[in-house]
């Protein structure tokens, strides 16, 4: 592995603080960010629609969650870069060094959410609610996957009994620990 191999993906449902840990990561380890998410707000924003729309959307059409995926896909490939979203480890899985997972209970999940956003939580938890029972249904659909089976990830972090700069810590302590031997096995190649 060289420095512009490394691939490390961060997966979650929403609120969890999938992009404060990988963009702390990428900082830390002087790798690019590359966001799923902002790719579906992007679409979003485009087809003037809201985000609880288009996963509604995208239910009906493929093309939307695989736009996402390709773009995905080409980031990863490119390496030196940390990739997250909702179902970029399950999409990058056999590329990326190190799959993350990160998670909270939804009413935590719901009121970070809407605290970020200055929303009322009634309105956060509908469409939280919403989103995530969509891309459930779609990932299943199209892709034979489901997002609550966490067997293919190297870490899961429960963030919600912890400081962010303590999951910092251990997400920083499971990198540094793997990085020997991510290099031992490039070597080997």
């Amino acid at each position: 592995m060289t420095s512009n191999r490394l691939v490390i993906a961060i997966g979650g449902p929403a609120g969890s603080g999938k992009t404060t840990y990988a963009k702390a990561i990428a900082r830390r380890y002087g790798l690019r960010y590359f966001s799923a998410g902002q790719v579906f707000r992007r679409i979003a924003k485009e087809k003037g629609v809201s985000l609880e729309e288009l996963s509604k959307l995208a239910e009906q059409d493929p093309s939307i969650d695989l736009l996402i995926d390709k773009t995905t896909l080409e980031e990863s490939l490119k390496g030196n870069v940390v990739v997250e979203g909702h179902l970029v480890p399950w999409i990058v899985k056999d590329i990326a060094d190190i799959k993350i997972y990160v998670t909270a209970p939804l009413y935590i999940r719901v009121r970070r959410i809407a605290n970020r956003e200055k929303r009322p939580i009634a309105e956060v938890l509908k469409e939280t609610i919403v989103r995530e029972h969509s891309q459930r249904k779609r990932f299943i659909q199209f892709y034979g996957i489901d997002i609550l089976d966490l067997s293919i990830f190297d870490l899961v972090i429960d963030t919600s009994k912890l400081a962010i700069e303590d999951v910092i810590r251990i997400i920083y302590l499971f990198i540094e620990t793997r990085l020997p031997e991510l290099r031992k096995r490039v070597i080997n190649e």
